[in-house]
């Protein structure tokens, strides 16, 4: 009878601790755990002294508040592991942008850049790759004189070779 007693005793104590942080937090999950503890402290309350509940019945509803609380717990850590990893992909697509832009110095590129007039043909431009730069979050490359972003280059070749190592518009097309 004290163990119960001791539980009732917690539990209450959890509930009036619960009770008072409800009015700090706006957690759907924590609201619902509150309402669980509220609910079975006023079972206990309530029930006929002459025919108390089974220590069965109440050793089940624990069970699913801890159930409850561990879900919440693995929900909570569910959500930073995306966090972690959505931050992880984009360093890790930052980083290929810049290895690509950077390994195109030396390379002599097609670059088409896009007409800004409908009816007009676009601008091809060729040449060798001779800085590389980022700005606004994507890659650059100097060729000529001028910047053009890597998201214009059509083809890239070895340095006086007629080879194409890469072209995206037979890529595009495929």
């Amino acid at each position: 009878m004290s163990t119960i007693s001791s539980e009732i005793t917690a539990m209450q104590n959890q509930t009036a601790y619960n009770q008072t942080d409800v009015g700090r937090t706006t957690s759907t999950d924590t609201s619902d755990a509150n309402m669980f503890l509220t609910l079975m402290l006023q079972q206990l309350q309530n029930q006929d002294p002459t025919q108390p509940t089974d220590n069965t019945e109440w050793l089940a509803q624990l069970a699913q508040y801890s159930t409850l609380e561990q879900m919440t717990q693995m929900n909570e850590g569910f959500e930073d592991c995306m966090s972690y990893l959505s931050a992880l992909y984009s360093d890790i697509a930052a980083n290929a942008e810049i290895t690509q832009t950077l390994s195109m110095i030396g390379k002599e590129v097609t670059i088409k850049i896009p007409s800004e007039k409908e009816g007009e043909e676009d601008t091809v431009v060729s040449g060798i790759v001779t800085e590389a730069s980022f700005e606004d979050g994507t890659g650059k490359v100097k060729v000529n004189g001028e910047y053009y972003s890597i998201a214009n280059i059509v083809s890239i070749r070895e340095e006086g070779s007629s080879d194409t190592v890469s072209d995206s518009t037979d890529q595009n097309a495929a």
